[in-house]
């Protein structure tokens, strides 16, 4: 797949998904420009990658829980490229908690970086797409939490739930203008966001045997069929969820 003299942006770019997915870009000759929350180290290390691929690379720091952000950023994007031809909404957090415990604040902070900052992040990114006549590509990361539910993930799985919904919708109003939108839904991958959770050995091994393959996903494994998708070699793909969890959802019987 050739990415050269194309722009990506992937948010929560610096760990993970997003830093699979943005390295796997580089790789393939995009300039990326990386969201992060707060890891200096990694974001810093991310970009290194990238220009070592001699493309362009940039890290930009945004608190997504805070819409007024974006405004930042969407200069920052049009300083640096001319328009963007990728957009990979990635960034996300789940803190697990009972459903009970869960207050407003968690659950709106939740909402805001899962969905929220990607609505009007996507609006922006769209917009300047238009704009230049550039027929792009967009990208949710979503979850197969978006479709089987998890006891400490009320909130995630809320969210996820409404980021597929968001796609549906955008798949029809940019398809119109020649910009496509699609999804990936990972099953278990090992990031960040579990490393806690999944430290239980008994949970793991659980979880491991759930999945025909016998083994928790890499952020690589979600890196090629993504880079599919916002790919030239996409071609008629729109408005769909792409299920990417070694068969563990059809395995749970």
């Amino acid at each position: 797949m050739d990415f050269r003299n194309k722009n990506a942006i992937v948010t929560g770019g610096s760990r993970g998904i997003g830093n699979g997915i943005a390295k796997a870009l580089a790789d393939n000759g995009a300039n990326v420009i990386i969201t992060y929350g707060n890891n200096d180290n990694a974001a810093d290390e991310t970009v290194k990658y990238i220009r070592s691929k001699g493309v362009s690379g940039e890290k930009y720091k945004i608190d997504q829980s805070d819409i007024g952000e974006i405004d930042g950023l969407m200069k920052f994007i049009k300083d640096k490229f001319k328009t963007v031809d990728v957009l990979v909404n990635n960034a996300g957090i789940c803190p697990f908690m009972d459903f009970f415990n869960i207050d407003q604040n968690l659950f709106e902070k939740v909402w805001k970086v899962n969905v929220e900052s990607h609505f009007f992040i996507t609006q922006r990114v769209s917009q300047m797409m238009i704009e230049n006549n550039t027929k792009g590509k967009i990208l949710f990361i979503s979850s197969i939490s978006a479709i089987v539910g998890g006891k400490f993930q009320a909130h995630y799985t809320t969210t996820k739930s409404a980021m597929n919904g968001l796609m549906h919708s955008l798949a029809i109003i940019l398809g119109e203008h020649g910009i496509m939108v699609n999804s990936l839904e990972p099953g278990t991958i090992l990031t960040d966001i579990n490393t806690e959770d999944l430290s239980n050995k008994k949970k793991r091994e659980y979880m491991e045997n759930r999945i025909p393959l016998r083994r928790l996903g890499n952020p690589s494994d979600i890196a090629s069929p993504a880079l599919f998708l916002v790919s030239d070699e996409n071609t008629y793909i729109n408005g769909a969820e792409l299920l990417v969890d070694g068969g563990m959802l059809v395995n749970l019987q």
